[in-house]
């Protein structure tokens, strides 16, 4: 696991965006197609910005979300509209979006519809996640009674859904095997806060107590943490 430090938000944004690029170039390259998955949350908004103006043929990126409140796309929680106004534009106007709400009356009714969707992408070139500080990454939140399904790597399951205990709205989660098919992990923090959490997370202890551990102690998929200061 590597750990990449900067002094500030804005250093990391730059540096995460040119190495995000540079992995999502190579993929076209090489493969004709790439994908990048993302998270939600007031932290990726720059970096979303920024990674927007790289000149790819954003026509061949599939981009998807690792989890989804289960609110309209135009609602202001929405993990889908801070993607397609923040992400969407500039150079990467044309890339495939793939999102995780649907038309369904619940997460748990939408679980099958979204898990097709996903589908179609196979194995992540990029996946970005973030951290609360409860430790709960993607919508794996600690005490949430889906939790042991999302943590479980024989499920055979992609997505499921997730009542949190402790934040609003139900949401929709890509499961912990399925973020794990991700050729590069990349974890995205700021703040001693989540540093603190982070190097908590790394010593031993419950998976369910930490979700992020799951993410960490693994040998699946590299796993690089970018962290500001």
């Amino acid at each position: 696991m590597e750990l990449v430090e900067f002094e500030n938000a804005s250093a990391l944004d730059i540096a995460l965006a040119d190495k995000v690029a540079k992995l999502l170039a190579a993929d076209i390259e090489a493969k004709g197609a790439a994908s990048l998955v993302v998270s939600g949350g007031r932290t990726p908004m720059a970096f979303f910005h920024i990674l927007s103006q790289q000149p790819l043929d954003w026509s061949k990126v599939s981009i998807s979300l690792a989890d989804e409140r289960w609110v309209d796309a135009d609602h202001a929680d929405s993990n889908e509209k801070l993607v397609r106004e923040n992400l969407l534009i500039n150079e990467a106007h044309n890339g495939h979006f793939i999102g995780l709400k649907n038309s369904s009356f619940s997460a748990v009714a939408g679980e099958a519809e979204a898990e097709r969707a996903l589908a179609a992408i196979g194995q992540f070139t990029v996946l970005i996640l973030g951290m609360g500080d409860d430790g709960h990454t993607a919508s794996l939140f600690p005490d949430a009674a889906a939790l042991p399904l999302g943590l479980d790597t024989s499920s055979g399951r992609t997505c499921i859904g997730v009542t949190p205990t402790a934040a609003p709205h139900e949401r929709i989660s890509m499961t912990l095997p399925r973020l794990l098919d991700s050729q590069q992990i990349i974890i995205h923090i700021s703040g001693a806060g989540k540093k603190q959490v982070l190097d908590q997370a790394q010593s031993p202890g419950d998976v369910e107590v930490l979700p992020i551990r799951a993410i960490l102690n693994q040998q699946q998929a590299p796993v690089a943490i970018y962290w500001a200061k």
